[in-house]
């Protein structure tokens, strides 16, 4: 079987989508399939990392776009980088041969109507992987106007490829029922969330040592936010947590990753002169465990207005390591859902964004609790998101999608 991976980010990327998309593309070379993908070869969070036009790693035919790389600063930036990865993934696609399956990612937005849009002319199935909804998000986030021009004519394009999709890959409960909601049949979809990196991510002692070692956290309890830093995952509610416990020691607040608002974070910590907060980069995979371990609490965050849209997989890796966590957001979404299989005021606390007391609250006891060890409960809930597991049941049904074309 012939399998095309389509996505803005892939090997070696680090941001999520990247390391999803790998794990795929492994998984489906094992399987015996003969792999090609068409990516970037810019990183996503720093344009200034260059990969390779073309290369074949571990058996799998790597295609890579030009853009520009002129970043997030402002929405034109944006809009040329992708216009370019679109124009420049039309010629690239169209010179390819026939594949039976093409999946989809969502970044750049809409990807998957080209791919649609090529699978038409040459044949073959279409899988989109939903991993965020657009234009919705750009709605939600305010950068679009529901029922603009613009809004209508990505909306269309994005009914029109989920109407030819032979499979929907959906990532919770409330992004399906989205997706039904546009008139996609329930039939079509496969509701699923993002693996853990259960190969990669484990509860590491050791590594949890010398991390903080390195970064001066050897006394602290340390509360993480890592991962993307974008508007879907607001942290103002964090950050004023923050400000207000400033004097209140051990407690130091760690943010790993980028994003738009990765920028902002930092300004925040220089405006209040706030030596309780560190930056850092995002981790290359081979440092994922020791970061991710040095933190006593882990924080995921998540809009009102993005249930349904996007999903914070970076979860599924704090549940495996066992680490407590807090899950500011709200009342309904994949996350309180999974909150609620778990013993509260133990593992997972939550509050509601723009509650700073909560917040308090939470961290004040997490602080008189003290870190115990990694959470039994947490692992053993972990284990419905290995990837082993879920990665099985996708390629099942990218096979499936095959068998019928």
């Amino acid at each position: 079987m012939r399998i095309l991976l389509l996505n803005q980010c892939f090997y070696p990327d680090h941001v999520a989508t990247a390391q999803h998309l790998t794990d795929l593309a492994l998984g489906l070379k094992a399987e015996g399939h003969e792999v090609t993908v068409v990516a970037s070869s810019r990183g996503y969070d720093n344009p200034q990392n260059h990969y390779s036009a073309y290369e074949v790693w571990q058996g799998i035919e790597i295609h890579r776009i030009w853009t520009p790389g002129l970043g997030k600063k402002a929405k034109w930036r944006r809009l040329v980088d992708f216009a370019c990865f679109w124009l420049s993934a039309t010629f690239i696609l169209l010179r390819l041969p026939r594949f039976d399956v093409t999946v989809c990612l969502t970044s750049p937005p809409l990807i998957s109507t080209l791919g649609t849009a090529v699978a038409a002319l040459k044949g073959g199935g279409v899988v989109p992987w939903v991993m965020d909804l657009n234009p919705d998000e750009a709605v939600a986030a305010g950068w679009l106007r529901a029922g603009g021009a613009v809004e209508r004519t990505l909306s269309f394009l994005q009914g029109w490829s989920f109407r030819r999709a032979a499979r929907i890959v959906a990532l919770d409960r409330f992004m399906a029922a989205r997706l039904m909601a546009k008139g996609v049949p329930s039939a079509v979809i496969h509701t699923d969330p993002p693996w853990s990196h259960d190969d990669a991510v484990r509860f590491d002692p050791e590594g949890r040592r010398t991390f903080r070692e390195e970064h001066g956290l050897q006394d602290k309890f340390v509360i993480m936010y890592s991962g993307n830093h974008s508007p879907c995952h607001p942290l103002d509610t964090l950050l004023e947590a923050a400000l207000k416990m400033r004097t209140q020691r051990p407690l130091h607040f760690l943010f790993v990753g980028g994003g738009s608002e990765f920028e902002k974070v930092k300004a925040f910590r220089q405006e209040h002169d706030l030596d309780s907060i560190t930056t850092l980069p995002y981790q290359p995979m081979s440092r994922l465990a020791a970061s991710l371990s040095s933190a006593d609490l882990h924080v995921v965050v998540l809009g009102e207005p993005f249930v349904g849209i996007v999903h914070p997989c970076k979860i599924y890796n704090i549940l495996a390591l066992g680490t407590p966590f807090l899950t500011i957001g709200p009342e309904e979404s994949h996350l309180t859902d999974l909150v609620k299989q778990l013993p509260t005021n133990e593992t997972a606390f939550s509050a509601p964004n723009g509650s700073v007391d909560k917040v308090m609250s939470v961290l004040s006891e997490a602080v008189s609790r003290g870190f115990k060890g990694p959470s039994v409960e947490s692992q053993k809930l972990a284990r419905e998101f290995a990837m082993e597991k879920l990665r099985s049941k996708l390629i099942r049904v990218i096979e499936e999608v095959a068998a019928t074309k």
